[in-house]
């Protein structure tokens, strides 16, 4: 299954009298790297996102989570009046009114000024139900979030299988060569012999050129590199055929390519075929470069 590392993916809903939103957005990462962004009385949800993000089936690339928690509806805070604490202060400014002989003001707007006289008292918040709330939320955002990974995964693999098919083309190109080495070599090692030893009217010993052939294509020979570099572009190809996430497996499996055509370049005798195993070598930068952004 070809997934791109880059998506973006966000939802928000009002679910229980709170404004729940979620943000993912991943970028490349050779592992799986949070950075959670949590209200600050939630931290305690930091690792069940990522448990439950993982399970989701997000594997590898560095994301980024932000989720705000907003309170639409009453405060779950209540404001009560510290009855016992009212009736002291209150007798206090009684004594006070009388023992001066003040007048007398007081009301509610003066009492109130001493905040002493209220208390708040929170409802105990029930963290459970409200982190299946922000399930529902991360559901949503984590599905707009894959199917992004998935649309452009497809466009990769389009683009991968693609240069997949140019460097059998060239693969093809190289073996071709690879076929007249020793013919060539063999012509030009008669013609160099005929010149030099002509004038000594010297018979040119055949089984010798024979031997020096056979030494040369056995040096140059690259059949068993090309018979695994075949082998490895089946495979490149079968590897998105799977359900798991190939990034890591084409990278692991493009090493071994590249170590097949730096085999074969380093055998190759003529400009021709060390300018195709050049361009090999280009276009396999450019399908690793590919490759790095798979999940």
């Amino acid at each position: 299954m070809a997934r791109s590392m880059t998506s973006f993916g966000r939802f928000s809903d009002v679910i229980n009298g709170r404004e729940i939103t979620v943000e993912l957005k991943s970028v490349n990462s050779k592992f799986l790297d949070y950075n959670i962004k949590l209200p600050r009385n939630y931290g305690m949800f930091e690792d069940k996102i990522k448990t439950y993000l993982q399970k989701g089936g997000i594997s590898r690339g560095k994301l980024d989570v932000y989720l705000s928690i907003n309170e639409i509806e009453a405060s779950r805070e209540k404001i009560c009046v510290d009855k016992a604490y009212a009736q002291t202060y209150i007798s206090a400014l009684r004594e006070l009114q009388e023992l001066f002989g003040l007048k007398d003001d007081i009301s509610v707007m003066t009492v109130a000024r001493n905040t002493s006289v209220f208390t708040s008292i929170t409802e105990e918040e029930d963290l459970e139900a409200l982190w299946n709330d922000v399930k529902t939320v991360i559901d949503k955002a984590l599905e707009i979030f894959v199917m992004g990974r998935e649309a452009e995964g497809k466009r990769l693999k389009e683009d991968l299988l693609e240069k997949k098919n140019q460097v059998l083309v060239l693969k093809e190109e190289l073996a071709k060569r690879a076929e007249t080495y020793t013919k060539n070599y063999r012509e030009k090692l008669e013609a160099r012999l005929d010149e030099v030893l002509k004038e000594k009217n010297i018979v040119v010993d055949e089984a010798r050129i024979l031997t020096e052939c056979a030494i040369f294509a056995d040096k140059t020979a690259i059949d068993e590199e090309l018979v695994r570099l075949d082998s490895h572009l089946v495979a490149f190809e079968e590897i998105f055929k799977s359900e798991e996430p190939v990034g890591r497996r084409l990278d692991f499996l493009l090493q071994e390519i590249n170590r097949e055509v730096n085999t074969s370049g380093s055998k190759c005798s003529d400009a021709k075929s060390a300018a195709i195993v050049v361009e090999l070598k280009c276009l396999l930068e450019k399908i690793r470069e590919q490759v790095q952004n798979l999940e």
